[in-house]
Formats: structure tokens, C-alpha cells, sequence
């Protein structure tokens, strides 16, 4: 995806796993008091997600400002991480994001997004809503009380 020679998200290269990772860091850190513990994304291996080709890059002038995780399931697509730069939340490149995996699932012709959240980051709950997301489950999983959406096409 690309917008007039600034925004592009291509899949990441091996050169981006630290940059990636310090954004996640920085948007993230907020989270830790309030869970009591690091949100999962903040211990990820972004070296082996960028070898599995599942990491895109979100470059505003060539530098990386956000990413996402996405994986093909039989059904739909799904978000497994968004993360924008916190100097740069707020600017509709978390919606840019949300586009590139809608295309993505509607090029694989796949009917759904999918995508989970931590219970205690309200914030993402609501806003996932918002944007057309429904609620489709809660549970216990690796360690962390998570909230399971899913957006039809």
C-alpha cells in the first residue's frame, strides 16, 4: 500500500526487527503497570516473525513508524499485533494499518478479520468496536485474560 511518496507498508526486512521492536516497546509500556506484567507483543521475537514473512512495515519517508503481525487462517485474516510510533498515535496510521490486512483478506478472498486484545487495555477494546469489530469471545490464554474479535467483510 502506498500514498502519494510518503506511506508505504511492505513486508519487513531483517535490518527492522530492533526498530519494530523499540516502537512496540514505547507503545506498550504504558500497559505494564495496569496488567501487572509486559503485554505479550513486548517479549515477541521480531527477528523470527520478519523470517516467517508475517511482519509489515509501516514506513512514513523510508522510516519505520508502526507494523503489524498478520497470519492467513482458513477464514480470515488475522491481526496477531498494531502497533503506530506514540509520537505519531492519532494520525489515522493505525486505520492505514487496518486497510492493508482488509485488503489483504479481501485479495485471499477471505470473509473476516480477526484479532484479540488484553482485557485491561480498554482503550483497544472500545475502539475496536468502534471500527466494526464484534466481541466474539474471552479466555485465559498463554498467561493473559484476552478479548477475541472478529469484523466481517
Amino acid at each position: 500500500m502506498t500514498q502519494p511518496g510518503k506511506t508505504t507498508i511492505d513486508k519487513a526486512g531483517p535490518a527492522d526487527a530492533d526498530t519494530i521492536k523499540a516502537i512496540v516497546v514505547a507503545a506498550y509500556t504504558k500497559y505494564v503497570e495496569r496488567m501487572g506484567k509486559q503485554p505479550a507483543p513486548m517479549s515477541t521475537d521480531y527477528s523470527a516473525l520478519i523470517r516467517s514473512g508475517g511482519l509489515y512495515a509501516l514506513r512514513i519517508d523510508g522510516r519505520i513508524v508502526g507494523a503489524i503481525v498478520l497470519a492467513k487462517t482458513p477464514d480470515s485474516i488475522s491481526i496477531n499485533n498494531l502497533v503506530v510510533d506514540p509520537a505519531l498515535q492519532g494520525h489515522g496510521l493505525g486505520r492505514l494499518l487496518m486497510e492493508f490486512a482488509e485488503k489483504m483478506a479481501r485479495s485471499e478472498n477471505l470473509p473476516a478479520l480477526t484479532l484479540f486484545t488484553n482485557e485491561k487495555m480498554h482503550e483497544n477494546i472500545v475502539l475496536y468496536k468502534k471500527i466494526g469489530f464484534v466481541e466474539i469471545d474471552r479466555k485465559f490464554d498463554q498467561g493473559f485474560n484476552r478479548v477475541y474479535f472478529r469484523k466481517q467483510l
